[in-house]
C-alpha cells in the first residue's frame, strides 16, 4: 500500500489539485492607496486584514528572546500597519461607514498606565512601542516619568500670603478671644494684688529695722570717710614720686639751632670740595688753615 507522500505525487492527484486552483479566483492584493477603493465592504475587509497582520506581529514581538534588531524591525512594521489602518478607517468614514478611530486602543507604559503618544505631525497615530520593544535601551527612558522638581519659593511668594492676621492684629475682631481672656483675667489680677501686698509688708518691716540701726551706721560712715581721705593723700604722694623718677636728666650739653645750622653748612662744603677738588688740594687747604689758625 502506497504512502501519503507517494499518493500526493501521483499524476492523478496533481491533476486534481491543478484543476482546483484554476477554479479559484486569483488572490487579490490590497490596494496601495486607500483612496483607490470605492466599495465600503471592500474597505472594511482590507481593514480587517490589516488588524489580523497587526495581531500576529504584536504576538511575535512579545518574545523577549529576540535580538534588538529584530525587535526594532517588528516594531517598525507594526507602526507602518497602524498608519495604513488609519488611512483605511478614514476612507471608511468618507464612504459613509462607521468611525473606528473613536474607540482605538490606548498606549500604556511598563506599569500599564495610559500615556500620550507623541505625534509631531498631528496626523494619524504617533510612533508606538509594543511588547519587548518597550524595554530596549533608549526606549525605557521614554516611559520613565521625570522626577518632580520642587520649585523653590521666592521671597515674594513667601510674603505674598502674609497679612495683618499673620501678626495677630485681627485676633479680637470675632470676640472669641475677649471672652476667653475675661475668665482668666480675674484670677491673674488677684494673684498680682496679693503679691503686691506681700512685698509692701516686707518693705514696711525693712524700714522699721533700718531706723534702729541709723545711729550705728552714722558713726561707721564718718570713720569710713576719714580713711578714704588718708588713702587718697598717700596715692597722690606716690604719683608725684613716680613723676620725679621719670624726669630725664641730660649730662651732656646739647647744641642749639645755630650750631646745628653751622655744622650742616660745613658738611655741605666738605662734600662739594670732595666732589670738585683733588685730595692733595684739600690737604694743602687744611694745612694752610691750621697754620693761619683759621677755624672755618
Amino acid at each position: 500500500m502506497a504512502r501519503n507522500e507517494e499518493k500526493a505525487q501521483s499524476m492523478l492527484n496533481r491533476f486534481v489539485t491543478m484543476k482546483e486552483t484554476e477554479k479559484k479566483k486569483p488572490k487579490e492584493r490590497r490596494p496601495y492607496l486607500a483612496s483607490e477603493c470605492r466599495d465600503l465592504a471592500e474597505a472594511d475587509r482590507w481593514r480587517q486584514q490589516i488588524l489580523r497582520e497587526i495581531g500576529h506581529k504584536v504576538q511575535e514581538i512579545q518574545n523577549e528572546g529576540l535580538d534588538e534588531h529584530r525587535l526594532r524591525d517588528l516594531n517598525d512594521e507594526i507602526n507602518k500597519l497602524l498608519r495604513e489602518k488609519y488611512h483605511w478607517e478614514r476612507r471608511i468614514v468618507e464612504l459613509g461607514g462607521h468611525n473606528h478611530t473613536k474607540h482605538g486602543a490606548k498606549m500604556t507604559d511598563l506599569d500599564g498606565n495610559i500615556i500620550d503618544v507623541p505625534n509631531p505631525s498631528g496626523r494619524g497615530p504617533g510612533y508606538r512601542y509594543f511588547g519587548a520593544a518597550k524595554k530596549l535601551p533608549g526606549v525605557r527612558e521614554l516611559f520613565e516619568k521625570p522626577p518632580e522638581l520642587r520649585k523653590r519659593r521666592t521671597r515674594y511668594d513667601i510674603y505674598k500670603r502674609i497679612d495683618a492676621s499673620y501678626y495677630g492684629y485681627r485676633d479680637e475682631e470675632d470676640g472669641i478671644l475677649e471672652k476667653l481672656e475675661k475668665n482668666s483675667e480675674g484670677g491673674m489680677r488677684k494673684v498680682s494684688v496679693d503679691e503686691w501686698r506681700r512685698l509692701d509688708e516686707v518693705r514696711r518691716e525693712a524700714r522699721k529695722g533700718a531706723t534702729e540701726v541709723v545711729s550705728v551706721g552714722a558713726v561707721k560712715e564718718v570713720l569710713f570717710e576719714e580713711e578714704e581721705d588718708v588713702v587718697e593723700e598717700e596715692r597722690k604722694e606716690k604719683e608725684k614720686e613716680e613723676e620725679k623718677e621719670r624726669e630725664f636728666v641730660v649730662h651732656v650739653p646739647l647744641p642749639d639751632e645755630k650750631e646745628i645750622e653751622k655744622m650742616v653748612l660745613e658738611k655741605k662744603k666738605m662734600d662739594l670740595l670732595s666732589m670738585y677738588a683733588s685730595e692733595d688740594l684739600v690737604e694743602q687747604q687744611s694745612e694752610a688753615k691750621a697754620m693761619l689758625n683759621i677755624q672755618r
